[in-house]
């Protein structure tokens, strides 16, 4: 390697590097920031045990109902030409690009037409209740499984389903049989990523769903609700078990490898 290229890798190691540890020392203030008795006291306190719970539940029936939608969508989107593709795929992008709380005030407006008073009154309570943090975290999560997905199957060679209708098999079992089974790395993955948004989702859990105790809290809204009030040990101590989650989930889709989300052998 000559004295040109190595300056130019430098430089880029430079400019990268520095966002890295930028990264990395902000995790390490939190990290330093207080001691294991008092994060152990944050989160032993009912309040954060109960938002604890709800988020890993919250985010796990987001991520599953996430993944319901994501397969089909995903599917259509990298196999199938029809009319107002580009709009839907514009229209998916929206929750993406949308800031979030713009994303929880459309879901608040959306609940106060009278379609959905009606529905509220004679089915259950969305707003302000524990299915609207689902409903929240799925409206932008289920966006990012879907792209993952739809990357995935576009990936995927069609050879496989094809010989299968060549071979008697109807639409549906194609899809079932050979299809999913090899885009199952690809699904996994999604369904990572649409838990981990989930977790972190703030805006539209706080604008749609509010941040009540014991009743609507989540992590997210936990460090903001103990911010507010100026216990900073325990938003720290929050945030620590969030990044922990995170970095699980970030192992986990590390392990899978975006790149190996299809096996090689089926694609293009």
């Amino acid at each position: 390697m000559n004295r040109d290229d190595r300056r130019f890798l430098g430089a880029l190691a430079v400019l990268g590097g520095g966002y890295v540890l930028l990264i990395a020392a902000m995790f390490a203030a939190d990290l330093f920031f207080t001691s294991p008795a008092q994060l152990w006291r944050a989160l032993a306190t009912p309040e954060i045990r109960f938002a604890i719970v709800l988020t890993l539940l919250s985010a796990s029936a987001s991520a599953v109902v996430s993944i319901l939608v994501a397969v089909p969508l995903g599917y259509l989107l990298a196999r199938c030409e029809f009319p107002g593709k580009r709009l839907i795929n514009a229209v998916l992008d929206i929750p993406v690009v949308l800031p979030p709380l713009v994303v929880g005030l459309s879901l608040l407006i959306l609940f106060q037409t009278a379609p959905a008073r009606f529905f509220e009154k004679h089915a259950f309570q969305v707003t302000y209740a524990v299915p609207s943090v689902i409903l929240a975290q799925f409206s932008v999560a289920a966006a990012f499984g879907v792209r993952v997905l739809q990357a995935a199957f576009s990936q995927m060679t069609p050879r496989s389903e094809q010989v299968a209708l060549t071979l008697g098999c109807s639409r549906a079992q194609a899809f079932f049989l050979v299809v999913l089974p090899e885009a199952r790395r690809a699904v996994v993955a999604a369904f990572a990523i649409a838990w981990a948004r989930s977790l972190g989702e703030f805006g539209p859990v706080l604008v749609f769903s509010g941040a009540t105790r014991m009743k609507t809290e989540v992590l997210s809204t936990t460090v903001f609700l103990e911010l507010s009030v100026g216990r900073l040990d325990a938003a720290v101590a929050v945030s620590l078990l969030m990044i922990l989650m995170a970095v699980l989930v970030l192992w986990i889709l590390q392990h899978l490898g975006r790149s190996d989300a299809i096996d090689p052998t089926v694609r293009r």
